[in-house]
């Protein structure tokens, strides 16, 4: 549980390193908003790799591997979470809003929220098992 909630807050910081490069790039260096989604993106992959070897799972064994194995996995847990968004905003929950209070969540709203938890035990399980074994 311990390894999990690092993880977890390594997860917190990589959103952080991610929308930061994003705005760094998009405006302050007024880079294309498409190239600056992926630059931010990928920094926060290197970021989420780093953190994830050395602190969550203390693992010492090379790099090249293991960043490999990691990217392969980012890859797979992203089509994971994207397949489980897809399934939910087209089917049950569709184009439908839910009044929560002051707010109101889309249908897709949900399904992005319920992705993104795919994504996190999919992606931890994935590192665990594979990656920093």
């Amino acid at each position: 549980m311990r390894q999990f909630v690092k993880y977890c807050i390594v997860g917190a910081m990589n959103t952080c390193v991610t929308l930061a490069m994003i705005f760094v790039c998009k405006s302050w260096l007024c880079i294309n908003p498409y190239i600056s989604n992926a630059i931010g993106y990928l920094c926060g992959l290197i970021n989420s790799f780093l953190w994830n070897k050395q602190w969550v799972f203390r693992s010492d064994k090379g790099y090249c591997r293991e960043a490999a194995r990691f990217a392969a996995g980012f890859g797979i847990c992203y089509c994971v979470q994207f397949a489980v968004v897809w399934a939910i905003a087209h089917g049950a929950f569709g184009t439908r809003e839910f009044h929560l209070g002051f707010f109101v969540i889309s249908g897709y709203g949900i399904a992005t929220l319920v992705g993104s938890v795919a994504y996190t035990l999919c992606n931890f399980a994935y590192n665990r098992l594979v990656t920093f074994r």
